[in-house]
């Protein structure tokens, strides 16, 4: 049995799941058997909300598509209230950008076929057809 995939004991906060060992409160490992005892707190420093809005704004659906590392549901699903905040304002500033950058593709979209038949249309009266 994998140690990391059992949960705390909710019946006994001061034992370890696994080896059933004391451990104090705050250790985030048993000190006998190594296994996850509880999660450690997620950072909310002015500097790491920097780091994740601005990681959500630049990387819109990639960051949440392709790269498993953006920290916005981890945070959203938090049980700390702050860090439960800055995930739903990473989330938020995710969708915005997705939809900004779904507008201004298709924006750029349209005005580049409209340029192109501009063009052609203008070749096609030079050369009277």
């Amino acid at each position: 049995m994998d140690p990391n995939a059992v949960q705390p004991s909710l019946e006994h906060p001061g034992v370890c799941p696994v080896c059933h060992q004391p451990v104090s409160p705050s250790y985030y490992f048993c000190p006998n058997c190594g296994a996850k005892v509880h999660e450690p707190a997620l950072s909310t420093t002015p500097l790491m909300q920097l780091g994740i809005y601005a990681f959500s704004i630049i990387l819109p659906m990639i960051c949440y598509l392709l790269i498993t590392k953006w920290p916005g549901i981890t945070y959203l699903r938090s049980n700390d209230q702050k860090a439960k905040q800055v995930g739903a304002i990473a989330c938020g500033l995710l969708f915005l950008s997705t939809v900004g950058t779904f507008y201004y593709g298709y924006v750029w979209t349209e005005q580049a076929l409209q340029q192109a038949t501009a063009q052609l249309n203008q070749q096609n009266s030079e050369m009277g057809l």
